[in-house]
């Protein structure tokens, strides 16, 4: 089982839900990732229902951004990443069949997975790179070439990301590397 939220019932919708993790990886950003992964959770709640593509792309944006901002809101900045979930799930409608699971299903490279991964709303370059080792190291979603495609992430017995985390200990070997990268930047510029 994930351990990203470092809370079980959010962690148990984490493995089980695709699109739950998809969310939780675009909420990670400016917040504490355990909040980014406990907010799939916490919007399931406050649907009263499963997280489902189709659903959350049909929604009212309005609706959606009051489900974000209700206090506790799901992340600092609640309507825009209202927003970013509503794109990536109307993306997942659109591209996907509405299934989530079918970004990676099927891929027959490392390369064509980080190319879906990284044409996703709210997905990056490194945090689709990040994505990928996440797939392979905890999902075994391994396609050719999943090591280069992920780099420097997938890199075995690293602390660089959610990639790595797999109980307490290995959260906070990713937040020293975070810590000690930040440090060095710092005092490099």
């Amino acid at each position: 089982m994930l351990c990203l939220a470092q809370e079980p019932n959010a962690d148990k919708l984490l493995t089980e839900s695709p699109l739950a993790l998809l969310i939780g990886m675009v909420l990670d950003q400016q917040i504490p990732l355990e909040w980014a992964f406990r907010g799939p959770r916490e919007l399931s709640e406050r649907l009263g229902r499963p997280l489902d593509a189709s659903v959350l792309a049909a929604m009212d944006p309005d609706e959606l951004t009051t489900y974000f901002a209700r206090k506790p809101s799901l992340h600092r900045y609640p309507a825009s990443m209202a927003k970013r979930v509503q794109a990536l799930a109307t993306d997942i409608v659109e591209h996907y069949d509405g299934d989530p699971a079918n970004v990676w299903r099927d891929v027959a490279t490392g390369k064509e997975l980080l190319a879906r991964v990284k044409a996703l709303p709210g997905f990056g370059e490194q945090k689709a790179r990040i994505f990928v080792a996440l797939l392979a190291k905890q999902l075994g979603v391994r396609p050719e070439g999943w090591e280069q495609a992920s780099a420097p992430f997938g890199e075995p017995g690293s602390f660089r990301s959610v990639a790595d985390i797999v109980d307490e200990a290995s959260l906070n070997k990713v937040r020293e590397y975070k810590r000690s990268m930040k440090a060095a930047a710092k005092s490099a510029g």
